[in-house]
Order: C-alpha cells, then sequence, then structure tokens
C-alpha cells in the first residue's frame, strides 16, 4: 500500500498525518513533560515523524512493505534524512537511529521529498491547534 506522510513540531506539540487512498488520518499530541519547551523545532519534527510512523505501524495503518512518501518542510532534515550529511546533535542522531530502526524492520520502502512549509497541512493542523489552545 501506499502512503503519503506529512509532520510537524513546536516546543509543545507535534502533529502528523498519513494519507492512505482516499482514507485521512490527522493526528497531533502534547509533548512530554521532558521535551516540551525545552527541544529544537528540527528535534520536535524529528519526534512526529518518530512517534507518527510508531502510531501508523501500532494501528496497523502502515504494514510491512509498504511505500511512505515523507513530505519534510525542513530543507536540513530532508539532507540529514538523505545524504551522510554530518549531524552533531545526539537528540537529532537517536531519533533517525530509532526512525532508520521502523524502516527496516517493517521493510518499509521510503522516499522523501522537501516542500514548502504552506504546503504542509500537519502544519495547518499544528496552528489550529495553537489558536485554538491560545482561544481557551
Amino acid at each position: 500500500m501506499h502512503h503519503v506522510f506529512y509532520l510537524d513540531g513546536n516546543s509543545k506539540k507535534i502533529s502528523w498525518i498519513i494519507k492512505t487512498e482516499d482514507v485521512i488520518s490527522e493526528q497531533s499530541r502534547e509533548h512530554v513533560e521532558i521535551y516540551k519547551d525545552k527541544i529544537s523545532i528540527l528535534q520536535s519534527k524529528y519526534i512526529s515523524l518518530h512517534i507518527g510512523l510508531f502510531w501508523g505501524i501500532g494501528i496497523f495503518k502502515i504494514k510491512n512493505e509498504d511505500e511512505i512518501k515523507i513530505k519534510l518542510d525542513e530543507k536540513i532534515m530532508f539532507d540529514q534524512l538523505t545524504s551522510s550529511l554530518k549531524i552533531d546533535d545526539e537528540f537529532i542522531k537517536n531519533r533517525i537511529k530509532f526512525i532508520s530502526q521502523l524502516i527496516t524492520q517493517r521493510k518499509l520502502k521510503v522516499d522523501y521529498e522537501l516542500i514548502l512549509q504552506t504546503n504542509n497541512p500537519a502544519k495547518k493542523i499544528l496552528d489550529a491547534k495553537e489558536l485554538k489552545t491560545k482561544n481557551d
């Protein structure tokens, strides 16, 4: 099966969208306390990718050997995941390791694509949740 995966994150929350055929699954979560307001936006996006993939596999939406196009709105993240770019951030190195393990264990066929932030629907979910929180 083929999926399209969008993700986003900030210092407080993460969000992801998995599109499979005509079905769209949208999720968002608040960071656990050890991460809330203590990590960078890039680190948060890696958490979103890791947790979103894990969630998709856990609910059997993503199955072994499925194809996933992961759409990224950060060039540095795209470069880190698609090349042997040196990474000094241990947190990001560990997330990449966990993400790679999931991909390898499930024999997923992954393709990364760089997109504009304005074309990232997961950002819209995150922004909408932020706005709702501020208005409550």
